[in-house]
């Protein structure tokens, strides 16, 4: 073999480069605020924390609020950043966005918190957008009932479009919790107990009352402890 020829020979088990995909940086957040007032805040928060609790020792829900959701691999642009979602068969890891090429799979309930200003985007692209990636149930409370009346709406997807959930009250067959609006909260009850689902500072009063109680009953035996002594001090 020639030099020539042995040159082309290696040559021709040389591969092409494979051209690299460009990296794109998925930003962790979209520079808007939480939330627009203290209630919305309140809200989006209490609902956050309920689910979790509802759902902690199911290992394969994961819970999450104000994650932006990446469902364009690609595309930075291509975002959308739910008040609440709640997705079932991924892990609860902690994320710190949701890559929808990765994770398998779109939410399958999604909370919006919604108010005058958001209210076009809450019932339009956002609606359809979620319409179109498939979540299956998609519920839009208005807290400060600007616009909403009720202020609490629901759809569900019923062959790929979604339709509004008719009802009193409303009712997640996805999450099996009813949902209720009580004093001007959104609350969560479980179908299956009736129970409603505490809010954080409801839990927090509880733990309140709870050591109140303790403390209590722990003062009285001190004082039936010291009567015993003085009752038995005076007979000798």
């Amino acid at each position: 073999m020639t030099p020539a020829e042995a040159a082309v020979k290696v040559k021709s088990h040389i591969r092409p480069p494979i051209a690299l995909r460009p990296l794109v940086y998925y930003p962790e957040s979209d520079g808007e605020p939480m939330s627009e007032t203290d209630v919305h805040r309140d809200q989006l928060i209490d609902l956050l924390i309920a689910l979790n609790d509802y759902f902690r020792h199911d290992q394969q829900v994961y819970v999450a609020g104000n994650l932006l959701i990446y469902y364009e691999e690609g595309d930075a642009q291509a975002s959308v950043a739910p008040d609440v979602f709640v997705v079932f068969g991924a892990s609860k890891e902690r994320r710190r966005i949701y890559k929808l090429w990765e994770e398998g799979k779109a939410p399958d309930v999604v909370f919006e918190i919604t108010s005058a200003s958001t209210r076009v985007q809450d019932l339009g692209p956002k609606k359809g957008l979620y319409e179109v990636l498939g979540v299956k149930e998609y519920f839009v409370f208005d807290p400060l009932e600007e616009y909403l009346r009720p202020s609490l709406r629901g759809f569900r997807l019923e062959e790929g479009q979604f339709k509004q959930v008719r009802g009193e009250p409303l009712v997640s067959e996805v999450l099996e919790l009813e949902l209720r609006v009580e004093e001007g909260r959104l609350r969560l009850y479980d179908q299956a107990t009736g129970r409603r689902l505490s809010t954080p500072a409801e839990e927090a009063e509880a733990r309140r009352m709870a050591e109140a109680r303790a403390q209590a009953a722990e003062e009285e035996l001190t004082r039936l402890r010291e009567e015993l002594a003085r009752l038995r001090g005076s007979r000798q």
